[in-house]
C-alpha cells in the first residue's frame, strides 16, 4: 500500500498538502495534528482513505505511534510532508522556557524525528517536503529561537538530500515568507505581541504548495516562492548578517 503522510495537517500549509497529496497516486492519506477534530473534517473533504493520528509531535514518544504503525502495515511512503510547527515573536529573555524549548522541540526536533521513523519505508522516487522559512537565511531578533530552527530545517534537509540522492529519494527544504495562514495567531500569543508589526507582501499558502510540490518533482532542494522572497535570500548571502539584521529591525516595525 503506497502512503503520503502529513504532519501540521490541521491548518495552514500543512491542510492544503493534504489535499493535494489526496490527489495524486496514494491508496492512504495518514494526517498528523493535535486537533483530531479538524482532522476529522478534513477526512471529508478528501476522496481518498483517511488515517487520523491526533498526536502532539512535542511531546517525547508521540513519535513512536506513527512509527509503529508503520512497522504494523504493509506502507511503502511515497510523499512525507513535515508541516508541523510554530512561531513566538518576542525578544528572547521575554519569552517563557516552554516557548523557546517548544519551538525546537517541534520545528528541529519532531521534524527529525518523523523524517528519521519514515524513512526506512520510503523507495527509489519518494519525496520529502520539509517546512523552513526565509527566516533560516540569516538570524532574526524577535524572532531569534524559530529562525534558528528554520535554519537547521534549511541545513539539515539540503545535505539530507545529497545523502539520499543514489536512493534515489528527494528532500526539499520549502522557505516561505509571510504566508496567509494562522501562523499569526500563534505567534502573537506572547508577552510582546507587537514585536513584529509589519508584514509586508503576503503570499497565498496554496501558491506556496503548488511551487513546493513543482520543486520537488524537480528534484529541486530549495523551494521559494515570490520574486520579493527571492530578493531576500540573495540579499542574506550578498550582504553581511549584521546588516540584514539592522535591516530587519526596521522593518518589522
Amino acid at each position: 500500500m503506497k502512503a503520503a503522510i502529513i504532519t501540521g495537517a490541521s491548518s495552514g500549509m500543512g491542510r492544503r498538502f493534504a489535499v493535494q497529496a489526496a490527489k495524486g497516486k496514494v491508496d492512504e492519506l495518514w494526517v498528523v495534528a493535535r486537533r483530531e477534530d479538524r482532522l476529522k473534517e478534513l477526512e471529508q473533504e478528501l476522496d481518498v482513505p483517511v488515517r487520523i493520528f491526533p498526536l502532539d509531535l512535542e511531546q517525547p514518544g508521540s513519535v513512536c505511534v506513527l512509527e509503529n504503525a508503520l512497522k504494523e502495515g504493509n506502507i511503502r511512503v511515497s510523499l512525507l510532508v513535515n508541516a508541523a510547527g510554530f512561531c513566538k515573536f518576542g525578544k528572547t529573555a521575554e519569552q517563557s522556557r516552554a516557548e523557546v524549548t517548544g519551538m525546537v522541540a517541534l520545528n528541529v526536533a519532531a521534524l527529525t524525528a518523523v523524517t528519521q521513523a519514515v524513512l526506512p519505508y520510503m523507495e527509489r522516487g519518494g519525496r520529502i517536503i520539509q517546512i523552513a522559512s526565509v527566516a533560516g537565511f540569516q538570524p532574526l531578533p524577535g524572532m531569534n529561537v524559530y529562525a534558528a530552527s528554520k535554519a537547521y530545517v534549511l541545513h539539515y534537509s539540503r545535505a539530507l538530500n545529497r545523502e539520499l540522492k543514489k536512493q534515489g529519494i528527494t528532500v526539499t527544504a520549502v522557505c516561505p515568507g509571510w504566508t496567509k495562514t494562522e501562523f499569526f495567531d500563534v505567534a502573537k500569543q506572547t508577552e510582546n505581541p507587537g514585536e513584529v508589526k509589519n508584514f509586508p507582501l503576503m503570499s497565498r499558502a496554496e501558491d506556496v504548495v503548488r511551487k513546493a510540490l513543482k520543486d520537488s518533482e524537480k528534484g529541486k532542494d530549495v523551494s521559494v516562492f515570490g520574486f520579493h522572497n527571492k530578493l531576500h535570500r540573495l540579499g542574506a548571502k550578498l550582504f553581511p548578517h549584521r546588516l540584514v539584521m539592522a535591516a530587519w529591525e526596521r522593518i518589522k516595525n
